[in-house]
């Protein structure tokens, strides 16, 4: 993926360590001119950007205390990177939740909807306000012969099952299916490209959140989204916009399923009553 961001203002909401951290590094790795991440850690974001500078030292990196929960502390990050870099090529809505796994007539009302207000309203805000500019950038990159305007909401395999306990987590990460489906029918015609990926079984500290008997499916590296996330962001997959993918997946034999999943429409909320 070397080269395939060259010149691109990526921003990264929940960049202080693990998956967000990693796909930071990755766009510098690619190329980026610039990455902008947030977090609620001004001291993991400082570690972020030095790990930025290290892989790619033309790679400017800056930062914002923030937390996608609240609108306005979103809106002002958004509005910071934009007068330091002039625009948002890509966006990628990272930051996330997981807490107790509990059955919900033992749930805690207040840590149930936690969930929502990180996983789902800070993916909203992330899209809310990155958007006038990643629509912005799909019209300039676009004119020169080229692909803008990319938004990544994380996702969850959790978003396609159904496990007791995980009622919060689960529901708010299906939602974010159908929230990617919404940008994309909204702003398709403006060049966005939306996609909610699973980022694969990491064992970042929101993985360690799920009960011991869950932590051997967390097998996959940050890098391997990060990697995926790169991909998507650099017009190789722009014909997979508003669904749902997993970093998972070998990109050869998604490409090679083009024309089923689109004739089909695949890998998208739908459902589907057979005789």
């Amino acid at each position: 993926m070397a080269g395939t961001a060259t010149g691109k203002v990526v921003f990264i909401a929940g960049a202080s360590r693990g998956i967000g951290q990693a796909t930071a590094i990755a766009f510098a790795e690619a190329g980026a001119r610039a990455v902008y991440v947030t977090a609620r850690s001004q001291e993991a974001l400082e570690e972020t950007c030095r790990l930025v500078s290290q892989a790619n030292p033309d790679t400017t990196c800056a930062f914002s205390v923030c937390d996608v929960t609240d609108a306005a502390q979103v809106e002002a990050a958004v509005a910071r990177c934009v007068e330091m870099f002039g625009g948002i090529d890509v966006a990628d809505a990272n930051a996330g939740y997981l807490g107790r796994w509990a059955k919900i007539g033992e749930t805690d009302p207040e840590a149930w909807w936690y969930n929502w207000e990180v996983n789902l309203r800070g993916a909203y805000h992330v899209a809310r306000f990155t958007l006038p500019h990643l629509i912005k950038s799909a019209e300039r990159l676009e004119s020169e012969g080229g692909s803008g305007g990319h938004l990544i909401l994380l996702s969850s395999i959790g978003a396609q099952l159904l496990m007791d306990g995980a009622s919060d987590y689960q529901t708010s990460k299906h939602a974010i299916n159908r929230l990617c489906e919404f940008v994309q029918s909204d702003h398709g015609a403006d060049g966005i490209k939306s996609f909610a990926i699973h980022p694969g079984g990491v064992a970042t500290e929101l993985g360690h959140a799920m009960p011991e008997g869950m932590h051997q499916y967390l097998i996959d590296e940050p890098d391997l989204a990060a990697c995926f996330i790169v991909w998507l962001t650099s017009g190789q997959a722009d014909w997979a916009r508003g669904r749902y993918l997993s970093a998972t997946w070998d990109v050869a034999e998604l490409t090679a399923m083009r024309d089923v999943i689109l004739d089909k429409s695949l890998l998208v909320n739908r459902l589907r009553a057979e005789a």
